[in-house]
């Protein structure tokens, strides 16, 4: 597959995601972030395993090793992620998850010692400034969903630059299926943990159509589906790119916003949305440029 079609994919997986903010706001109103997540996860890996379990006769040991890794740093990203969500606004958690995309290239770096095209860090450097512009972030009250979101961030930039690592070279389609399934299995459990350490004493839960909604989509769109995608085709590009492509997220969420609650961009929103599609143009351009030049 080539680099360009990957990368289409890679915009379908964004726009899913960008979904997620309102869904997972919703759902959070019905019970507490954990609990969530054990409900999202559980239903993905039921379906991961309705439609993959024939494929999952002979994994090898790598495998199941790499998929539990991926799973954690899935898990706690999310768990992470969501509990932020709880405790923050949504520009804050949005312009701190975009951290990621400054984060991964360090990763990258630290974990592959591979150099980093020069149109690539000038992408993050300028998708920096239009996640920055786009969210407009208050930082005068520091709080704990901000911090537990930077931490995400960490675990987004070891999910993405491992996933490279896993997974580059390899056109074994069962063994994606495979790190699918073994990514819920690790991720679910680590939900159920925190659970039991963080929620357990103030449960809470109001099952009704908004909640169900809201898990529907999580389940099989944010995370079934999305993650199968984004294990079968980040391979065929890079990390960094992978990173630059998810910063479009917040302007995704933004228009999901628009369509759910009505909402509308400011101008300062709006420029920083096409502050972030220029680091992503820049990137893939100046990227295509440079092979030109070297043929």
């Amino acid at each position: 597959m080539k680099a360009i079609k990957a990368e289409m994919f890679l915009f379908l997986v964004t726009f899913i995601w960008g979904g997620t903010f309102v869904f997972t706001k919703i759902g959070l109103e019905f019970c507490p972030p954990s609990f969530y997540i054990i409900l999202r996860f559980s239903f993905a890996l039921l379906l991961s395993l309705i439609f993959f379990h024939k494929k999952l006769k002979g994994m090898s040991r790598r495998t199941v090793r790499n998929g539990l890794i991926l799973g954690v740093f899935f898990g706690v990203g999310f768990l992470l992620q969501t509990y932020g969500l709880k405790f923050t606004i949504v520009a804050k958690s949005a312009f701190i998850t975009g951290i990621t995309v400054p984060i991964t290239p360090i990763v990258y770096f630290l974990i592959l010692r591979k150099p980093i095209g020069k149109y690539s860090l000038i992408g993050v450097l300028v998708a920096t400034i239009g996640l920055w512009k786009f969210t407009n972030p208050d930082f005068n009250n520091i709080n704990i969903g901000d911090a537990l979101t930077l931490m995400s961030t960490i675990f987004w930039a070891l999910y993405i630059t491992y996933m490279d690592v896993f997974t580059r070279g390899s056109e074994n389609k069962d063994e994606s299926a495979q790190l699918v399934v073994l990514q819920f299995l690790a991720a679910t459990p680590i939900a159920v943990l925190f659970f039991f350490i963080l929620d357990y004493s103030d449960f809470f839960f109001v099952w009704n159509t908004k909640l169900l909604i809201s898990l529907l989509y999580n389940s099989i769109m944010a995370s079934f589906f999305v993650t199968f995608i984004h294990t079968s085709i980040q391979r065929y590009t890079t990390p960094v790119k992978a990173a630059l492509i998810f910063s479009l997220e917040p302007i995704v969420a933004s228009t999901v916003a628009i369509i759910v609650f009505g909402e509308w961009l400011s101008p300062s929103e709006t420029i920083g949305g096409a502050i972030l599609l220029s680091a992503v143009l820049i990137s893939e351009i100046g990227g295509y440029w440079e092979k030109r030049k070297l043929a």
